[in-house]
């Protein structure tokens, strides 16, 4: 699934060659609404603003929410800070792609991620 600023599915699957041999190929089937409807879809901000100004609060969160979110998950979070395994639980910086723990659990299958 593609988000912003390119909103898309796309899928992977295994299709039968056409012929009397079972032989199949990967084949991609793409779905972007920037070309199929031949513009983009716009920022994703203009939506919440426009939904601001007409009243609409579908995408919003209240503050009875948010303060029941923080509520249920400061204990998990705070268990995680004081007891956190990296063997356990791999960490990896911010905007590498993955822990290496995960490269290796794909490859080890011959399986690769794929980027776009």
């Amino acid at each position: 699934m593609n988000i912003q600023p390119n909103e898309g599915i796309s899928l992977r699957f295994e299709a039968k060659m056409p012929g009397p041999d079972l032989r199949t190929r990967s084949v991609n089937m793409d779905f972007s609404y920037g070309s199929f409807f031949g513009k983009s879809t716009g920022d994703a901000y203009d939506r919440l603003l426009l939904d601001a100004m007409l009243g609409d609060q579908t995408l919003f969160t209240r503050a009875d929410e948010v303060e029941e979110s923080w509520r249920v998950l400061t204990p998990a979070l705070t268990a995680w800070e004081e007891h956190t395994d990296p063997a356990l639980v791999p960490t990896y910086e911010a905007g590498t792609w993955e822990p290496e723990a995960a490269e290796l659990l794909l490859n080890r299958d011959g399986r690769r991620w794929r980027r776009l």
